[in-house]
């Protein structure tokens, strides 16, 4: 019997030893997550500061853009009719500038997507392409990385040049259009054209829209 009672108390206690460390695992893993799960969130969160700060310098603002954000859905004016991101910047609480996703659905290989930066005067403080299928060689030059093209657009709005001149050089415009290529460049120019007339229609509406609540725009140009 004693025999008996000494393997149970064995057992026991290798089964309250493991249970104990299955406990310590768990708390472990546990702890692990939750700091993992903050270092990605801060780490996407600064991602998407650096993404925007490429169309908008963070010198014109003084809030968390990342935060202060909402949806829209205006394929009219911005290219798609899936919801679309707007970023919101202020100075001292007061409108300072739009960032918006945007997409060019005429390109030559397809939709190119964009990100458009305009301060609250209407002037574009930025554009960049996001993703694109154009022909490697002919389209590409809308990349920052291959060509100053897409910084022609910083500081024009809807009055510099006029909305009559907001195409490419080849259809009477200002934009240059590139060597065996009209079509890329001139989608670019006819999206960002209609962006800056979405905002100059819409944007108190995107200004003071709760944050991350969503609009939708069924007006188009």
């Amino acid at each position: 019997m004693s025999e008996t009672r000494s393997t149970l108390g064995k057992i026991g206690l290798a089964a309250l030893t493991l249970g104990a460390c299955a406990l310590l695992a768990v708390a472990l893993l546990g702890g692990t997550e939750l700091v993992t799960r903050d270092r990605i969130a801060s780490a996407r969160a600064q991602a998407e500061r650096d993404a925007l700060a490429l169309v908008l310098p963070p010198s014109r603002y003084d809030n968390d853009i990342t935060t202060d954000r909402i949806s829209v859905i205006a394929p009219g004016w911005l290219g798609d009719d899936e919801p679309l991101s707007v970023w919101r910047a202020r100075r001292a609480g007061e409108p300072a500038a739009l960032v918006l996703q945007m997409v060019a659905r005429d390109g030559y290989a397809g939709a190119i997507q964009l990100r458009l930066g305009v301060d609250v005067d209407g002037r574009v403080t930025g554009v960049r392409v996001v993703e694109h299928k154009e022909t490697p060689g002919l389209g590409d030059p809308i990349e920052a990385e291959r060509s100053d093209w897409i910084l022609s657009f910083d500081g024009k709005s809807l009055q510099l040049p006029a909305a009559e001149k907001w195409t490419t050089r080849r259809d009477g415009g200002e934009f240059d259009q590139f060597a065996g290529a009209t079509i890329t460049p001139r989608a670019v120019v006819h999206a960002i054209r209609r962006a800056l007339e979405y905002v100059e229609r819409h944007g108190h509406t995107l200004y003071a829209a709760p944050n991350d609540s969503q609009l939708e725009h069924a007006d188009a140009p």
